[in-house]
């Protein structure tokens, strides 16, 4: 099935070789939403995802909630984690928002800076730590071409998981279709 698998609040230096471990198993392409802060504390996790095939594109440098803090802020945010991306080689085109939250200014940011806001059509909710079998039993009656899958290779703000295990099977069954 051509679905889109995306993974958000990486790069994690455990929990993304992991996840690109299962999507290459299966021949599958995912798209990375990285965290700037987290990109430039692991950069070799950002080489690693691009020199395997994948797509790297924005989601913060801090994880802020666009309706929670004002637009300066995220200004200040989004050229922080773009400032990063360029040192080291990645020019996004595409953002997530952290939340997938939006306020009333944040396409203009987006604009300003060429990037195209972007959200998901399935939510596996995988932060909540279910085991992979129970979210895809969840999330299967949504799984159609095209579709946009909601992961996480790291573990962001009310995360209620210890780690990203059970992301990592998941994308194996889905990957596997």
């Amino acid at each position: 099935m051509d679905l889109e698998l995306t993974f958000d609040d990486g790069p994690d230096p455990v929990w993304t070789p992991a996840v690109l471990d299962a999507l290459d198993a299966h021949g599958a392409r995912g798209t990375f939403f990285v965290m700037g802060e987290r990109a430039r504390e692991h950069p070799e996790v950002v080489g690693e995802v691009l020199g395997r095939g994948h797509a790297v594109q924005l989601h913060c440098h801090q994880h802020l909630r666009h309706t929670e803090v004002g637009r300066e802020a995220i200004e200040a945010d989004t050229a922080r984690a773009l400032a990063v991306l360029a040192r080291l080689g990645v020019r996004p085109t595409r953002w997530r928002t952290p939340w997938g939250a939006q306020a009333a200014w944040t396409a203009e940011v987006a604009h300003g800076h060429g990037l195209e806001l972007v959200g998901w059509d399935v939510d596996t909710h995988d932060w909540r730590g279910d085991d992979a079998e129970a979210m895809l039993r969840a999330i299967s009656p949504a799984l159609r071409p095209g579709a946009v899958v909601l992961m996480h290779d790291g573990l962001g703000p009310g995360s209620r998981r210890a780690d990203c295990e059970q992301t990592v099977r998941l994308t194996r069954l889905i990957a596997a279709g």
